[in-house]
C-alpha cells in the first residue's frame, strides 16, 4: 500500500457539437398524393413478397399462377380444336366460375396482409405521422387491393380475348372487340370490388392475421350454402341470394356480357343485383370506416 491521497481521476473529454443548423430538402416535394403512391406501392410489394424472404412468396404466387391455368388451358385447346367447334369452350362470364376458389383464396389473403399487419406491428402510427390521415390511409389500401385483385380477375380473361383474337377465333370486328373488353374490364371491376371489399370489412374488425384469413374463406363460401339451402330447399323468397357474397358477382358478370347463366333473370332482375352490390360496398366502407374511426394509435 501506498501512502497519500488517491490520485485524481483522468478528465474525461466532454461532448462536443462541431457543426449545427438546418438543412433545406432539395428533393421532390410530391405531397399527399405521392405519400398515398408510395404506401400502394410498398403494399403492392408487401403482399406480393417481392423484396422479401422466399417464404413470403410461396403462397401469392401459386395462387396468380392458379388463376391464369385455365386461361392457358383454353388458348391450347382453341389451338387444337377444329374450327367451327368453339362453342364448347367457356364463355368469358363463364370462366369466373372456373377461378372462383383463386378468387376468394387470394382476397382471404391480401386483405389481412395488409390492414392486420400494420396494426399489430404498429406501423399504423407511423404511417399516421407521415402527411397520410386515416381515409388517405385507407384510400391507399383499398386502392392495392383492388389492383391486386385486378391480376387474378382481369388478366386471365384479357389474355384469353387477346389470345383468341391472334387465333382469329376472337370477336368479329374491332367495334365487337372493344365490346368485349369493356365488358370483360367491367366485369373484372365488380367482381374485385366486392371480394376486396368484403375482405377488407372482415380484416378491419381484427389485428390477427390468421384469424382475417379465417373469417373471410369461411365468410364468402358459407353466405353462397346458407343462401342456397333457404331458397332452393327452403322455397323461401330469392331475394335471400342477394346476400351471397360468392355469386353475386358472377350473376352480374353474366348481366354484363348478356349472356345466359347465373340467376334467372326472373327471379333476380339486374337491378336488384346491381343494388346488393352497391349495398355491400356501402356497408363495407362503412364499417371499416366504423372500425378505423376511434381506433387508438400510438405515434
Amino acid at each position: 500500500m501506498t501512502d497519500g491521497p488517491p490520485a485524481p481521476p483522468e478528465p474525461q473529454e466532454r461532448a462536443r457539437i462541431y457543426d449545427q443548423g438546418f438543412r433545406r430538402y432539395h428533393g421532390a416535394r410530391t405531397g399527399v398524393g405521392g405519400a398515398v403512391r408510395s404506401l400502394v406501392k410498398h403494399s403492392l410489394r408487401q403482399s406480393l413478397g417481392i423484396g422479401r424472404s422466399a417464404r413470403y412468396k410461396l403462397v401469392p404466387l401459386p395462387i396468380i399462377f392458379m388463376a391464369f391455368v385455365p386461361a392457358i388451358g383454353l388458348i391450347a385447346l382453341a389451338a387444337l380444336i377444329p374450327v367451327g367447334t368453339e362453342d364448347f369452350l367457356p364463355t368469358y362470364a363463364e370462366y369466373y366460375a372456373l377461378v372462383v376458389a383463386a378468387l376468394y383464396l387470394f382476397a382471404g389473403l391480401v386483405c389481412p396482409e395488409l390492414l392486420c399487419n400494420d396494426r399489430r406491428t404498429g406501423m399504423l402510427g407511423v404511417y399516421l405521422a407521415s402527411p397520410l390521415d386515416r381515409p388517405r390511409y385507407l384510400l391507399g389500401k383499398a386502392l392495392s387491393v383492388m389492383l391486386l385483385l385486378l391480376v387474378v380477375t382481369l388478366g386471365p380473361p384479357l389474355l384469353t380475348l387477346i389470345a383468341f383474337t391472334l387465333q382469329n377465333e376472337g370477336p368479329d370486328g374491332f367495334g365487337q372487340w372493344i365490346t368485349v373488353f369493356l365488358r370483360i374490364l367491367a366485369s373484372s371491376a365488380v367482381v374485385g370490388a366486392i371480394y376486396g371489399a368484403v375482405g377488407l370489412a372482415i380484416s378491419a374488425s381484427t389485428d390477427r392475421r390468421v384469424v382475417a384469413t379465417a373469417t373471410i374463406l369461411s365468410v364468402i363460401p358459407g353466405s353462397a350454402i346458407v343462401t342456397d339451402i333457404l331458397v332452393n330447399d327452403g322455397g323461401m323468397s330469392p331475394v335471400l341470394r342477394l346476400a351471397n357474397v360468392m355469386f353475386l358477382p358472377r350473376a352480374l358478370v353474366h348481366r354484363i356480357h348478356a349472356e345466359r347463366g347465373g340467376w334467372p333473370l326472373g327471379e333476380n332482375p339486374t337491378w336488384t343485383l346491381w343494388l346488393a352490390f352497391f349495398g355491400w360496398l356501402a356497408l363495407s366502407a362503412g364499417w371499416i370506416w366504423y372500425s378505423y374511426r376511434d381506433l387508438v394509435v400510438q405515434r
